[in-house]
């Protein structure tokens, strides 16, 4: 079969690189793209599908690559070059395509044929083993067997030499049951929950699952095409390190997930994780290039900081109204980040009194924060930030870790109840409570509290006191190291990075199972202000840039007794963005309730405090608490800055 070019897009892409629609020489640093299609069809008005392409588009975009220098690689260069063979050409591109589609054969592999461009198509198989005349389940939507190649169709294509088959899991391209409300989430990653027994899937049973998934599927392709799959491309990209590691221990060290960017293959990561732009929308050319324009602006957040207090119910049916309340009312509000609480404080103490998701070390008020993530992500289209304290939890009485607490030198207990960061037993506990988090909720990433201090008087703790000897060679009393003020700035510094070192520690922890999280944490604004206070608290601001994603100020001035908030406001953005990289990594917080009269902050206050940040520099603003329940603070005037969906903030 030959497949000839129309001429209409030979003038189309004449037309195109007159008007100068190229992209730049890529360095010659091992840099690849990879580009994820899935159906091809010949008119997708015809066949609405979000995913699909149409043929002309494919035909388009194929010759687009060619005239604009793309050089098509295979994995098989790929990994030549991650060994240190010959180096991948400027502007390498690798094709994939997902699921298996008849299409793929009758459509595409002529056209690859026809260019020379090799590409990986990866199959599902329990879809391949459906009978010819049945139906396979595509996500909800129910879908004829004959929509799929055939595995005579599939040998064909392999033995060309320009197809790679890669294991698309035998049965993980679907959703499960993930909580008691259910949500259906990804199988790969997701701990099946039974509803009959009220219980989870264990770890054991979960990574037993995926394994005989995997393996059943390289077994069948093996069977089929005389060659086991060594690329496991993770459906709807969900993938874990757990995961990953199985996969790799089943002879498939090549994954590919849905994140955007270039991949590099002279990288620790160059065979995990490979990014691919996913085609989406049928894109006409000029939105074809614009996805593979690989930019990195600066990231603005718009933030609802959420109490998960205010949607919990002792009654079910209130519970989901509450929630849905929430639901409609971030959606509307135009921000892009939510920052939920996923710890119960009922006593209203600050400190984490229960929890919200399944766990190991302390009770749970209600199975909940993975009902609200899920669907403030998938509903809202929303990033998801899990808030818990870094030391404020109270572990049960019995629990031998609760009485390893941060114990203050003068005596003062008007702070936060927390563990000790020094001692082991404590350390662990919140690691537990960490991983649990992340193995049962889908999160995109972490907001530390700020109970994350150790004043200029803590931590007198017997295991602190033991480490600032042995560790830090400082004397083992406070007051000695307070009374040298050389010993008390390298004792403040130190405590500084301790407190950042055991946050990442609970980030790399709980990446394991929700890979790429991001990081968050909050800053008092007097630290901002004044890095003397460090002392006081434990906290800098320019280590918290160089270590987070995301520095989320308490921009509070009736917290802080400002006289004029205005001037405070104003003063406070000035001094923090002179620090390098603040403009991309801090989000200014603003209160939403006055706590000294526990009376709410307007919406047009608020919307008028964010309109002073910006116009002072800051583009990331939001505040704390949003209260849903009561519309407080009036969400159609705050939202007018808080959007940005909104002229000019979209």
């Amino acid at each position: 079969m030959h497949f000839i070019l129309p001429k209409f897009f030979s003038l189309l892409l004449g037309v195109l690189l007159f008007l100068g629609l190229t992209l730049p020489a890529r360095a010659a640093d091992n840099a690849y793209l990879v580009l994820c299609y899935h159906d091809v069809v010949k008119d997708v008005r015809a066949e609405p599908d979000p995913d699909a392409v149409d043929l002309d588009q494919l035909v388009a975009q194929f010759s687009w690559l060619k005239e604009n220098g793309y050089h098509p690689i295979s994995v098989d260069d790929i990994l030549a070059a991650q060994k240190g063979g010959k180096a991948l050409p400027d502007k390498a591109a690798l094709l994939t395509f997902d699921d298996g589609y008849r299409n793929f054969y009758e459509e595409v592999f002529p056209l690859l044929k026809a260019f020379n461009f090799p590409a990986v198509l990866a199959l599902v198989g329990s879809w391949m083993d459906a009978p010819e005349n049945g139906t396979v389940l595509y996500g909800d939507r129910p879908l004829s067997r004959s929509k799929f190649v055939s595995w005579k169709n599939v040998k064909e294509m392999q033995s060309s030499g320009l197809i790679e088959i890669a294991s698309h899991s035998y049965n993980l391209h679907r959703g499960i049951l993930a909580n008691p409300q259910g949500n259906q989430e990804p199988a790969a990653v997701t701990r099946t929950y039974n509803a009959s027994t009220q219980q989870y899937e264990s770890d054991t049973a979960f990574q037993s699952r995926i394994r005989e998934d995997l393996a059943r599927n390289s077994q069948l392709i093996e069977e089929k095409i005389g060659k086991r799959p060594r690329i496991i491309v993770w459906p709807y990209g969900r993938y874990s390190q757990e995961t990953s590691e199985i996969a790799e221990q089943l002879g498939m060290p090549v994954q590919f997930t849905l994140e955007d960017g270039m991949n590099h293959a002279n990288t620790s990561a160059a065979q995990r994780e490979i990014r691919r732009f996913l085609i989406h929308f049928n894109p006409p050319l000029t939105g074809f290039a614009d996805t593979l324009r690989v930019t990195t602006p600066k990231p603005v957040m718009r933030l609802m900081h959420i109490d998960l207090d205010y949607v919990y119910d002792t009654d079910p049916d209130q519970q989901e109204k509450n929630l849905s309340r929430l639901l409609d009312r971030v959606l509307e509000s135009g921000a892009n980040t939510v920052f939920l609480q996923a710890y119960a404080d009922p006593a209203g103490r600050g400190t984490a009194q229960a929890l919200y998701f399944p766990n190991r070390r302390m009770s749970m008020r209600a199975d909940l924060f993975n009902r609200v993530a899920w669907q403030l992500a998938s509903r809202a289209s929303v990033r998801v930030y899990a808030w818990l304290p870094l030391l404020a939890f109270e572990l049960p009485d019995n629990d031998p870790a609760s009485k390893h607490l941060v114990v203050a030198a003068n005596g003062d207990t008007s702070g936060y109840r927390r563990l000790s960061p020094f001692s082991p037993q404590a350390r662990q506990a919140i690691k537990e409570i960490y991983e649990d988090l992340a193995k049962n909720t889908p999160i995109s990433g972490l907001l530390f509290h700020d109970d994350a201090t150790l004043s200029d008087y803590e931590d007198a703790s017997s295991q602190a006191l033991a480490y600032y000897a042995s560790e830090w060679k400082l004397p083992d009393s406070v007051p000695a190291i307070r009374n040298t003020p050389a010993l008390l700035n390298q004792w403040t510094k130190a405590k500084t990075k301790y407190l950042v070192d055991f946050s990442l520690a609970l980030r790399d922890s709980a990446g394991r199972y929700r890979p790429g999280l991001l990081t968050a944490r909050n800053l008092y604004a007097s630290v901002a202000l004044n890095p003397e206070s460090e002392a006081w608290f434990a906290q800098s601001l320019p280590v918290f840039l160089n270590a987070y994603d995301w520095t989320a100020i308490m921009a509070m001035p009736y917290m802080e007794n400002a006289a004029d908030t205005e001037i405070w406001l104003k003063t406070l953005a000035t001094k923090v963005l002179t620090e390098p990289q603040a403009q991309g990594k801090v989000v200014f917080e603003l209160q939403g309730t006055d706590w000294r009269t526990n009376t709410a902050v307007s919406g047009n206050t608020l919307a008028q405090q964010m309109r002073l940040l910006k116009l002072n520099g800051a583009k990331s603003v939001g505040y704390y608490p949003d209260d849903f329940i009561q519309n407080r603070p009036t969400l159609d005037e705050v939202k007018l800055e808080l959007s940005l969906r909104v002229f000019p903030n979209r």
